[in-house]
């Protein structure tokens, strides 16, 4: 993937973060312009001076050159002393390799979730990390059932593809999260951190995690992780249903036929399963 496919597989959303902007007027057209630099470096061929910049983008010189300032000091680009110019920074390389692993993930996690959801007769979904909240990437239903939206972002303290990507965290990062109140969606959620870092453990130990009604009160699901290269967790495979589909009796058939998915996904992106 070169640099410029990198830059637009970075969220607008991202970008904000990364220049400090607030989602007001002043704020999406600052972003607006910063994107606008950003993909204008992305375009030319080496280092760019700031009056071309601001040129090509029909910005001000001084108003280009305080954008830059910002995205500089967030390491989106940098700027060579000797020649005053600009080129893109590493911090982009690292945004766009997420990018682009989180696409990969995606087209390669697709058939296997398919294969699944035909295998299992229940919603088969992969999940991953951003910021605090689980993103569901990819998702198949049973044949003759619809898509559910709801499925997009996800709680980790209350979900089971939640629970298998915070049990890879820091123990610190829990205790964040803890600090910051956790959300009691059902009677079954669990809120007490100690009691959560146990069942963290559970899943380590395990390998898998379940949750039996705690973010949905009709929902349960089983779940199990996808590792990268390094054997950390990238990634959770997961199978859901509503109603009483899933029982505790079912689980191993579940985690069976999921771990065989998910150590084939973990393959096809280069992973290495983790020891237990």
């Amino acid at each position: 993937m070169d640099t410029r496919q990198q830059l637009n597989g970075v969220s607008r959303t991202g970008l904000m973060a990364a220049v400090g902007a607030v989602p007001d007027e002043d704020g999406i057209r600052s972003v607006n312009r910063a994107a606008s630099l950003l993909l204008a470096l992305g375009d030319a061929d080496g280092e760019v001076g700031v009056t071309e910049l601001a040129r090509r983008i029909g910005l001000h010189k001084s108003t280009a050159s305080r954008l830059l300032s910002t995205l500089q000091g967030r390491g989106l680009v940098e700027h060579d002393e000797d020649s005053g110019r600009y080129r893109l920074g590493l911090a982009l390389v690292r945004l766009g390799g997420h990018a682009e692993m989180t696409l990969d993930l995606r087209s390669i996690a697709i058939p296997q979730l398919e294969a699944v959801a035909r295998s299992v007769k229940e919603t088969a979904t992969l999940g991953v990390l951003e910021h605090d909240t689980v993103v569901c990437v990819a998702w198949s239903e049973p044949a003759g059932r619809g898509s559910d939206r709801r499925l997009r972002n996800m709680p980790q303290h209350a979900t089971a593809p939640g629970k298998v990507l915070l049990s890879s965290r820091p123990e610190r990062d829990v205790i964040r999260l803890s600090k910051m109140g956790f959300t009691q969606y059902t009677s079954h959620t669990i809120v007490r951190v100690g009691l959560l870092l146990e069942e963290l453990d559970r899943v380590r130990r395990r390998g898998f995690a379940t949750a039996f009604g705690e973010h949905e009160p009709t929902v349960n699901a089983v779940a199990v992780p996808v590792f990268d290269h390094r054997a950390s967790v990238v990634a959770a495979l997961e199978v859901r249903a509503s109603g009483n589909r899933i029982q505790p009796s079912r689980v191993p058939e579940l985690i069976e036929r999921i771990r065989e998915a998910a150590a084939i996904i973990t393959e096809h992106i280069g992973g290495v399963v983790a020891p237990n």
